[in-house]
Order: C-alpha cells, then sequence, then structure tokens
C-alpha cells in the first residue's frame, strides 16, 4: 500500500499496489504490520456499508465525541464519491480545516481520517457505494456533527447538493460545536 499524506496532519490517502497479470490483480487492502509501522489505528470495532442512490446527495458531516471517537478507513466499492475529512482535534492548528479527495470503485483509492475528524461524503455518481471501517461501535449518545454548508468551513462539494437527510439539515456550525479532545492524532 501506499500512504500519502494530504494537506491535514494524520489524514491519509492509501492507495493499492496492485500485482498484475493476464488473469487480473491482487492487491493488499489492509496489513495490521504496515499500519502499525505507519503510526496508523488498526483495531477495527465496526465495518458499515452505505449506498447512495442519487448524485449530488451529502452525507455528513458526523463524528464522535471521547470516549467514542472514531478513526474510519473509507472506500468506495461501486460508483463514486466525494469524501471529505474536518479537523476538529481540539488545540490542532489545522482546526476547522477540510480535505477532500475523490473515492471511486475505479481508483480503489481509500481515506484515512484520524479520531477527531468529521467525516462526510457527496455521491459522484448514482448508486455510490462504500464500505468504512471504524475504531469504535456506534455510540448515539456522543455523536455530532457539523454542517456541510458551514461557510467558516467553505466545504467545495464538486457538484451541486441535491439531498440531506432531515438529520443532517439540523447539524451545528464550526461556531457552535465543542472541539473534540484528543485521545490520539493518528
Amino acid at each position: 500500500m501506499k500512504y500519502t499524506p494530504l494537506e491535514i496532519p494524520n489524514l491519509i490517502r492509501i492507495s493499492l499496489e496492485r500485482r498484475s497479470d493476464d488473469r487480473g490483480f491482487f492487491a493488499r487492502l489492509f496489513c495490521r504490520a504496515e499500519f502499525a509501522q505507519q503510526e496508523l489505528t488498526a483495531d477495527w470495532a465496526q465495518i458499515n456499508n452505505s449506498l447512495t442512490v442519487h448524485k449530488g446527495t451529502v452525507r455528513g458531516l458526523h463524528f464522535q465525541y471521547p470516549p467514542s471517537s472514531e478513526v474510519k478507513l473509507v472506500r468506495c466499492i461501486r460508483g463514486a464519491i466525494f469524501d471529505v475529512g474536518v479537523d476538529l482535534r481540539e488545540g490542532s492548528p489545522t482546526f476547522g480545516m477540510w480535505a477532500g479527495i475523490e473515492l471511486s470503485a475505479e481508483n480503489r483509492d481509500m481515506l484515512y481520517l484520524p479520531a477527531g475528524f468529521a467525516h462526510g461524503f457527496q455521491a459522484l455518481t448514482d448508486d455510490s457505494e462504500i464500505i468504512y471501517f471504524n475504531s469504535a461501535t456506534y455510540a448515539p449518545e456522543m455523536e455530532s456533527g457539523l454542517r456541510h454548508d458551514d461557510p467558516d468551513v467553505a466545504i467545495r462539494w464538486p457538484l451541486p447538493v441535491t439531498s440531506l437527510s432531515a438529520r443532517d439539515q439540523t447539524l451545528q456550525s464550526l461556531a457552535q460545536l465543542r472541539p473534540v479532545p484528543v485521545q490520539t492524532l493518528s
């Protein structure tokens, strides 16, 4: 696997290193030893699968407060998404900044989001499907979220936003959120 840091520390694009022949290819999606060498969390408590039917739909931006803060590893397995992380770590020099990358079934890249980041994505195609690994079990009482259209964050979504859940329409702005205490930076 190839690990490429994004503009915000600890937010990492992970690309597969394919071994190809006339049958197709083989690639490792995850290796605990490699993650440990990169000082990345590799202890997954939950694996989720999400299908977004209509392109333009935005999901998120979601996160959990400690002690249920979660590291996420996201991969698109059908279609394409624009995947975003927003730094909400208390005391971080990049607090409130965002970075996003395209994840698709075609490029097979993944996004690693450390604890303390809000996560969201926009479907770039109809029937976009993702799987994502979480280091913590879902805890509704610790859940929170950031508005997708907060002008203080100013995410540049690639498409007009065509759909948003009722819950996501009520998320807070960056100014209303309390920062996420840092359990770990990885």
